[in-house]
């Protein structure tokens, strides 16, 4: 399965992708503001295999598309968050060194847009740590609204810190996307 947009694809994660995938969600690097990483390449391959063909979960690596190469850039992810209230999670993570240039972006808006309309969510919904700005202000351009924080929520740095939670409702997202059409 792949999402095309103006700069970025989203292609759907298969087993070609492992290794970029093991690489990325094993770099302490990327994931700084989370509670752990985990180190084991061969644990994280095996997650991945078992979800490749969810229905619960979809996971997709984020891919510039430029001069006709196709560069993997980050990781978008969306799963069942509450099924029977039709809200599913989602996450992401782009390379440092393509932070900042509207992939990420471009790539969120692209999962919001399958959330809705594929999917059929009624709400999807983000957290982060309190101290990642950047998430925050990309759910946040996004159309996303901090709903609440979680105190002390997350063991971060040998510290307890806040998450935030982030939501958007369908009918918010298809409001923005019509506003978005029209200018």
């Amino acid at each position: 399965m792949k999402i095309d947009g103006k700069r970025v694809r989203l292609s759907r994660v298969t087993a070609d992708d492992l290794d970029f995938i093991c690489g990325l969600e094993t770099n302490t690097g990327i994931w700084l503001y989370e509670e752990q990483v985990e180190s084991d390449k061969e644990k994280v391959r095996n997650k991945y295999l078992e979800q490749m063909n969810s229905t619960s979960q979809y996971n997709f690596v984020i891919k510039k598309e430029a001069d006709g190469k196709s560069i993997p850039v980050g990781l978008a992810q969306i799963w069942s968050y509450s099924e029977h209230r039709k809200s599913w999670e989602l996450g992401f993570a782009i390379i440092p060194e393509f932070q900042g240039q509207g992939y990420g972006y471009e790539a969120i808006n692209l999962l919001l847009d399958f959330s809705f309309h594929q999917l059929q969510a009624h709400k999807v919904v983000g957290m982060c740590n309190c101290h990642n700005m950047k998430s925050m202000n990309l759910m946040e351009k996004l159309g996303m609204r901090r709903e609440g924080t979680f105190k002390e929520e997350l063991m971060w740095k040998n510290q307890w810190v806040d998450q935030y939670f982030y939501s958007i409702l369908n009918t918010e997202y298809i409001k923005k996307a019509n506003i978005t059409v029209q200018l």
